[in-house]
C-alpha cells in the first residue's frame, strides 16, 4: 500500500463546506473594500462641496452700506425710430421705457466727446448695464475718479439734464446724489454696480466698448 486513500464522503462534505466558507469570507472582504471606497468618495465629495461653498461665501459679491436707490415702475421695452417722439419718462435719468434699437457703446465719455442719447442708453439698461450719468459741473478730479468704473457693463456719460451731480441708473432703479465737498462717493457707486448689474430683462454679456 502507498499510504494514500480516497477521501471519505464526510471529508468531501467538510472540504466543500470549508471552500464555501472561504468564498463567503472573500465576498465579505470584497464588500467591505467597496463600502470603504464608496464611503471615502462620499467624504471627499462632501468635503469638496463644503470647500466650494466656503470659497463662494468668501468671494461672493456683498455690497456694503445702505441702498439709497429708488425703484420706478417699468415703462415697457418698446423700440422706437431714432428721433421720434414718445411719452415722458417717469425718472430722471430715465430707467426704462421707449428706446432705440441700437444700444450705446459702453465706456467712459468725457465732456468733449459726442454723447449717446438717453434713448440709446435705455437699451443698455435693458441689457443689464449700469449707467453713471454725471453733471458737467462736477470737478475734473471727480470725473477722473469715475474712470475706475469703466467696464464692459458700465456706461459713464456727462448729462446736463441731471437734477443732481451724479445719477446711478439700472433697469427700473435710480440713485441720484450730489457730491459732498466735491468728493466722489466711490463706495456708493461700487455698491450700486454690485447690486444691480445684469438686472435688466435682456441679460447679455459685455456690450461693445467705445474704445475697442
Amino acid at each position: 500500500m502507498n499510504g494514500l486513500h480516497e477521501p471519505t464522503e464526510y471529508e468531501l462534505r467538510r472540504q466543500k463546506k470549508e471552500e464555501q466558507r472561504e468564498a463567503q469570507r472573500k465576498k465579505l472582504r470584497s464588500h467591505k473594500v467597496k463600502y470603504w471606497i464608496v464611503a471615502a468618495l462620499l467624504i471627499v465629495g462632501v468635503a469638496g462641496l463644503a470647500a466650494l461653498g466656503l470659497w463662494f461665501i468668501a468671494h461672493r459679491v456683498v455690497p456694503e452700506g445702505p441702498d439709497d436707490s429708488v425703484s420706478y415702475p417699468i415703462q415697457g421695452t418698446e423700440h422706437i425710430a431714432e428721433g421720434s417722439s414718445h411719452p415722458p419718462y417717469n425718472s430722471n435719468p430715465p430707467s426704462s421705457g421707449w428706446h432705440y434699437a441700437n444700444p450705446a457703446l459702453v465706456g467712459f465719455y468725457d465732456v468733449s466727446e459726442k454723447q449717446p442719447t438717453d434713448e440709446q442708453i435705455i437699451h443698455d439698461l435693458e441689457h443689464g448695464d449700469i449707467w453713471i450719468a454725471y453733471h458737467t459741473r462736477i470737478p475734473e478730479a471727480a470725473r477722473g475718479d469715475l474712470k475706475q468704473f469703466d467696464s464692459g457693463k458700465v456706461i459713464i456719460t456727462p448729462r446736463e439734464a441731471n437734477d443732481t451731480d451724479i445719477a446711478l441708473v439700472a433697469w427700473g432703479r435710480v440713485d441720484a446724489f450730489n457730491l459732498e465737498g466735491g468728493v466722489l462717493d466711490t463706495q456708493r457707486i461700487e455698491n450700486f454696480i454690485k447690486r444691480y448689474t445684469n438686472r435688466g430683462p435682456e441679460r447679455v454679456g459685455n456690450d461693445p466698448h467705445k474704445d475697442d
